[in-house]
Order: C-alpha cells, then structure tokens, then sequence
C-alpha cells in the first residue's frame, strides 16, 4: 500500500519547506539561535498539529519525534547560513507556495485515512496548509498573509478538493495527491507571478457599517 509512505513523505516535505520559511522569518528580526528554534518549529508542524487534534489521532510529531528534529536542525543550519540568501523575502513567498501544496495535501489525505466526509477532509487540508503559515506572520509581526487579498487559502481549498473528488473517482492516492499538488502550486505561483486576487467586500455608500 502506498497510503502510509505518500502520507509521511507529504508531511516531511511540509514540515522541511515550512520550517525553512519559519526559520528565514528569524533571520529577518536578527534573532538567536532558540528564536530560530522557536519560529522553525511553530511554522514546521503548526498545521499538521491542529489537524491531528482535531481528527482527534495522535499528533504527528509526538508519535514520531522525526519532524520536529528535522525543524530544529534546518533551524540550526540556517541561523549560520541564512545571510548568504540575498532577498529571503522572495524566497519565503515561494518556499511558502510548495509547503502550502505539500501540507495541504498530507492533511486532505490524513482525513480520508480517518473516514470523514469530504468537506471535512477539505477543511483538514486548508488547516494544514494555512495555520504554519499564519503563526509565523503573527509571531515575526509580518503583514500575515491571510489578511491579504492573494490567492491563499482559496488554493489549498482547491487543491483540498481536487484531492478528494480523484480519490472518490477511484484513482490512487498518488494520483489524488499529484493533482491536488499542482493545482495547489499552479494557483498559488500564478497569484505570486501576476499578483492575482479575489474581488474583495466593498460596502454600499451611504451605508453605515459597524
């Protein structure tokens, strides 16, 4: 079966870039080596954690230590190399697109191992791919990019979806995987490459709003 290996290299890949986003968010505020630790392992496993709690299952990297030893080590890593990349602002928005597809998937796919409806397994996987993400920004005091009018979470939704709908159409989790990741990427690239958006809530004038 390949459920269980797809899963875990899902995970590990979201966990690696994820970490590595939290880690470069330290290195833009010139924090120590802990601050780096910290921010690592907040963006590393935030996600995964939440959905885990939430399918009520054990948490992923307190049954199997591997992730949080990997956040830690990039963390280390990159507390002494982080200053030889020149425009790490650039290179988090991008690192953040392929983690955004990674978790997303791993989440969608760990719902369905556990049974649950469809929608639920969507929203498992926009958890996943979101909430790393939206710690980092809020901890680094970074404009959080749920608070911007980019294509985000309507990727990971998307990418959530396309996952479930192969899966139910009886191909394998591979292929629901593959399909869920490069829509994921495709939207999320596209929307970092031409700045696209989603039309935002304009009030009526004249009407008062509380």
């Amino acid at each position: 079966m390949i459920d269980h290996p797809l899963l875990f290299a899902a995970d590990a890949l979201a966990t690696l870039v994820f970490a590595t986003t939290g880690a470069l968010v330290a290195s833009r505020k010139e924090l120590d080596i802990f601050g780096f630790m910290w921010f690592a392992a907040i963006t590393g496993v935030g996600g995964g954690t939440l959905r885990d709690l939430l399918l009520d299952v054990p948490v992923f990297w307190i049954e199997n230590p591997f992730p949080l030893a990997l956040c830690l080590g990039i963390a280390v890593v990159l507390h002494f190399t982080a200053h030889l990349v020149q425009s790490r602002m650039v290179l988090i928005l991008w690192l953040d697109c392929f983690g955004l597809g990674f978790a997303a998937i791993a989440g969608t796919l760990k719902a369905l191992d556990q049974g649950v409806a469809g929608l639920v397994a969507v929203i498992m996987g926009v958890f996943s791919g979101t909430v790393g993400g939206i710690l980092r920004d809020t901890l680094g005091q970074e404009p959080s990019i749920i608070l911007r009018r980019e294509i985000y979470v309507t990727a990971a939704a998307l990418g959530a979806s396309a996952t479930v709908l192969v899966a139910a159409g009886g191909e394998s989790r591979l292929a629901a995987a593959v399909t869920g990741f490069a829509l994921v990427f495709a939207l999320r690239g596209a929307a970092l490459l031409r700045s696209l958006t989603l039309p935002a809530f304009r009030p009526r004038k004249g009407r008062d709003y509380p």
